[in-house]
């Protein structure tokens, strides 16, 4: 019987259509993660002035709909090694879809929070689901960077809704925002039709037929069938647990805490940013559109940091990379607590884009080739669950400063604080105990 291992088909395997069809699915997918987070910051002030909120309480309502999202993240992602990262990600799409959408006719604040809390859990679950399939599937030499482009479709769904907000927000009022969560729901079937499921799902349920379908879509020359012997080298060796306990087995504790301290310093700046950039501009004096302008050039911000940065942790690796990408972070924030000049807010707001969200886009790849294939998806939920911590502190925290008598670009200094305390969580990362470290270690020894 012919023995398959499949990670080294995966990490073999040159990109084609297979690799294309999941990349567009989840870059579909974290699109509409980024349109959510930034569609509540755009219609945020004209929202303030219907239910009559300060800037305390409208950050509160921001942050109670984050608390959905952590929630999400924990219940809905730990899920994806048990019940499948396809249906979790299907039911993910099915909850943001229908209750962001229903959150634009709340008639007021507290049915808008209940609306928004469901609709975050689904928010929740859907990034380390979307991110573990795209790092599974992606070939092993480029996979930093295919993560890396897959993660821009978080900033282009806030550049979509930047866009229709510098249009639209005025003449048609916060409300039409939300009504356009409904296209995840009507590209569900699609979804269900084409998406493959992990490969970490089917070999433990002996499900030959499917593996081979799958690996003869990603190796069309390998002629792989059911009956032949599937092994997920990382699978079948750590054997059964339960998949929390693991994160701080075999050496892995100490990195564990350090993901959760990165992602929350990621998180708390990016949600503080998209939920008061365009009201910190406004009150610095910039209109409704220009102030919108901001949320663009921070997505585009994070787009070009992700890009950058993917290509150049092929160079000098992966934490060299995030080491800079968190100090320069840091400066640019100092530097635009006391900017004038519009033309160099918008390069450091870029530069702060790249810094935060394109930080983020890259530590997240990081983390999933940490841990083994078998708890990767409950490794990354733990991550962004734990972090979710961070996006829930930054609107309250930010909107209280906003109450202070204090120049309202000075919050931009806050965010330099999270910058700098990721920078710090990343030197403890023991990069001698990921998977990949242990698989050489291995090797040489066997050689």
């Amino acid at each position: 019987m012919r023995t398959v291992q499949l990670e080294a088909v995966i990490d073999e395997s040159r990109f084609n259509k297979f690799h294309l069809l999941v990349f567009i699915w989840c870059f579909f997918a974290i699109s509409f993660d980024g349109f959510d987070i930034a569609l509540y910051g755009i219609g945020l002030p004209l929202m303030t002035q219907e239910f009559g909120l300060s800037a305390a309480q409208g950050g509160a309502l921001g942050s109670y709909a984050l608390i959905g999202m952590m929630a999400g993240t924990f219940i809905l992602g730990s899920l994806s090694d048990v019940i499948g990262r396809k249906r979790v990600m299907a039911s993910c799409l099915l909850i943001i879809s229908l209750f962001n959408m229903l959150a634009g006719f709340a008639p007021n604040e507290t049915v808008f929070i209940i609306l928004r809390f469901i609709a975050s859990m689904g928010m929740g679950g859907l990034m380390p689901v979307v991110i573990s399939l795209m790092t599974e599937y992606s070939p092993k030499k480029n996979r930093a960077m295919i993560v890396a482009i897959m993660y821009c479709g978080y900033s282009f769904g806030a550049i979509f809704a930047s866009i229709i907000g510098m249009v639209l927000l005025e003449a048609l009022g916060w409300r039409f925002m939300y009504w356009i969560s409904v296209l995840p729901l009507l590209a569900l079937p699609f979804f269900l039709k084409q998406f493959p499921e992990s490969l970490s799902y089917h070999v433990p349920r002996n499900q030959g037929s499917k593996i081979a379908d799958i690996l003869n879509q990603i190796d069309p020359k390998g002629n792989y069938q059911a009956a032949h012997r599937f092994e997920l080298a990382t699978v079948t060796s750590t054997g059964r647990g339960i998949p929390v306990n693991r994160l701080f087995q075999e050496g892995r504790a100490l990195t564990t805490v350090a993901f959760w301290i990165m992602v929350f310093s990621c998180l708390m700046m990016i949600y503080g940013l998209n939920t008061w950039l365009p009201t910190i501009m406004m009150e610095s004096g910039f209109g409704v559109a220009s102030s919108l302008s901001f949320i663009l050039i921070l997505a585009v911000g994070q787009i070009i940091g992700s890009l950058a940065g993917g290509s150049l942790v092929d160079r000098i690796g992966h934490r060299n990379v995030l080491l800079l990408m968190y100090l320069i972070g840091a400066v640019s924030f100092v530097a635009l607590s006391v900017t004038q000049t519009p033309i160099l807010l918008y390069v450091l707001i870029a530069i702060g884009g790249a810094c935060t969200g394109g930080t983020q886009n890259l530590v997240n790849p990081y983390i999933s080739t940490f841990y083994p294939a078998d708890i990767r998806g409950t490794g990354l939920s733990m991550a962004v669950g734990i972090g979710r911590l961070g996006s829930i502190c930054a609107p309250i925290l930010i909107g209280l400063v906003l109450m202070t008598s204090i120049s309202p670009q000075t919050a931009f200094m806050a965010f330099a604080i999270p910058s700098l305390v990721g920078f710090t969580a990343l030197l403890l990362v023991q990069e001698k105990n990921t998977v990949a470290a242990k698989e050489e270690v291995v090797s040489g020894t066997s050689g």
